[in-house]
């Protein structure tokens, strides 16, 4: 991070880029580091982590859904990795969204929502929510209280990200049982013809191991 640190307000973009790939570190450190160094240029270097991790975003995408299952594999056993996948399929949106407001690196969200083929518009609108609110609220601390806000992001802006991102999860979830209640109230044939039209109900592929059958295959 400190190779990154010297490039400055260019080192963020790039450090937000990879977090949604492969980097291990969150660029929510770098950008504390570089705004409390250069308070009047935090909505800046907001703006710069922001469009870094949309620019990462779909790359990380890329990468989980075509080799995402052999890179998890490495982290986790498979019995553990099924699991994983059986919750994302019921509750990923929550997950992303949670995960956009809290210091855990990026790329794990990006890379299962690859290998789950999870919707890409999706995932980049609940991105770009949860990114936004998060390097945008640390930029404006410093740009309002500068170096002393360093001390309440370290103390409790993580907390309060977490809660933030609770809620807006809290929300989606009432906002979606009052959807299927109303959906549950409509007529079955008109219900059936609105399942068939939108691609979000469609249920996503568990992660499994590839067959030998199709190994075979794609050996001859």
């Amino acid at each position: 991070m400190d190779f990154l640190r010297d490039f400055g307000s260019l080192g963020l973009f790039i450090h937000a880029m990879i977090d949604a790939i492969i980097f291990p570190i969150p660029a929510f450190f770098l950008q504390v580091s570089l705004s409390a160094l250069n308070p009047d240029n935090a909505l800046w270097l907001a703006t710069l982590g922001f469009a870094g991790c949309m620019i990462g975003t779909p790359i990380g995408y890329l990468i989980g859904k075509t080799s995402g299952y052999r890179i998890l594999r490495k982290f986790m056993k498979q019995d553990r990795l099924e699991r994983v996948t059986a919750l994302f399929r019921k509750h990923g949106e929550m997950a992303i969204l949670i995960g956009s407001f809290t210091p855990i690196p990026f790329k794990i969200f990006t890379i299962v929502s690859g290998c789950m083929n999870y919707p890409l518009w999706r995932l980049m609108g609940y991105a770009a929510i949860g990114r936004a609110a998060k390097f945008y609220i640390v930029g404006l601390l410093f740009y309002l209280y500068g170096r002393s806000a360093e001390s309440m992001v370290h103390s409790s802006l993580t907390l309060i990200m977490l809660g933030a991102g609770v809620l807006i999860a809290a929300g989606w979830l009432v906002a979606r049982k009052v959807k299927r209640r109303r959906n549950a109230a409509k007529p079955s044939g008109a219900l059936a013809e609105h399942s068939d039209d939108d691609p979000a109900t469609a249920e996503a592929p568990a992660l499994s191991a590839p067959s030998e059958d199709a190994a075979e295959v794609r050996s001859s």
